[in-house]
């Protein structure tokens, strides 16, 4: 049954996202109009994110932010979706790239690199970055439970030349792509939360003691991988610019949590300058300093 639910929900969506894209702005607003004002979609988790971030905005201003918030998130997934019937051409067009000649250095150089992401505007459009550039491009994700989306999602973030590499897989496939001498731009999203087992760290960002991912430091430290940070604007509905922004030339020669550092707090000035992009709605601060383990 199961199954069946799945093709009649994909035969639907593709059929959907057939539609151009401003009938399909035209939804997200009233999608919006459900999940905000009707359902209220995790809405204690968004305000309660918002209040804790930003203790000195009132709250109109914390309502103004979550309302933008729920918008753009209604626009994300439909942008997302659309992905199913995008062109080439028209990811190209939808994602500018500024300062693409710090990538094409390192290329030069016939390094590999480590491009920092985020939970920030519409990272999905991000695997469109391979039609620009020389490199390889692979990116790290966690597999949906559900089998059939995972492979739909699967095929939509590898249309453009990216590579899925599952977490757990994330060595494995450096390890593979240096020996086969393939030149590779991994995109590592920054700001997931660690599971407990993985408590290393805890830094201030907006306002609140926070688990931060080691991972991306311990890999450019251990492969001598340059790291980049994506910082991703929104243009206007369906365009954004990503800024590309340099964080460790020489990662061996940094000291220990410099790169971590670097990239959350760039990841702060970028929120802070636009709220509302942010994903809100993920359970952000589930741990405490407390709970590392001893």
């Amino acid at each position: 049954m199961s199954a069946i639910l799945f093709y009649i929900a994909y035969g639907f969506i593709w059929l959907l996202t057939l539609l151009p894209m401003p009938v399909l702005y035209l939804k997200s607003d009233f999608l919006y109009f459900i999940i905000f004002h009707i359902i209220g979609y995790r809405k204690k988790v968004v305000y309660g994110n918002l209040q804790n971030a930003f203790p000195d905005k009132d709250m109109d201003e914390i309502d103004k932010i979550a309302r933008k918030f729920y918008k753009h998130f209604c626009d994300f997934i439909f942008e997302t979706l659309k992905e199913l019937h995008m062109s080439e051409a028209e990811m190209t067009k939808r994602v500018r790239y500024i300062n693409s000649e710090l990538i094409n250095k390192y290329f030069r150089q016939k390094r590999s690199i480590i491009a920092v992401v985020a939970h920030y505007c519409n990272w999905e459009w991000l695997t469109g970055f391979s039609l620009q550039t020389p490199y390889h491009g692979a990116s790290l994700f966690k597999p949906l439970n559900n089998k059939q989306f995972n492979k739909v999602f699967g095929y939509m973030r590898s249309k453009f030349g990216t590579e899925m590499i599952p977490m757990k897989q994330a060595l494995r496939s450096l390890i593979k792509n240096k020996r086969e001498n393939r030149l590779t731009i991994n995109c590592y999203i920054s700001d997931q939360s660690p599971v407990r087992e993985e408590l290393d760290y805890f830094t201030r960002f907006l306002n609140q003691d926070t688990a931060v991912f080691m991972g991306i430091e311990k890999i450019a430290m251990k492969f001598n991988l340059p790291v980049v940070y994506f910082k991703m604007k929104k243009i206007k509905r369906g365009y954004y610019e990503v800024e590309i922004i340099n964080i460790a030339e020489k990662p061996k020669e940094t000291v220990p949590t410099e790169i971590t550092e670097k990239h959350v707090r760039l990841l702060e000035e970028t929120i802070l300058e636009e709220p509302a992009f942010w994903l809100w709605s993920h359970r952000r601060w589930k741990f405490k300093p407390s709970d590392k383990l001893s």
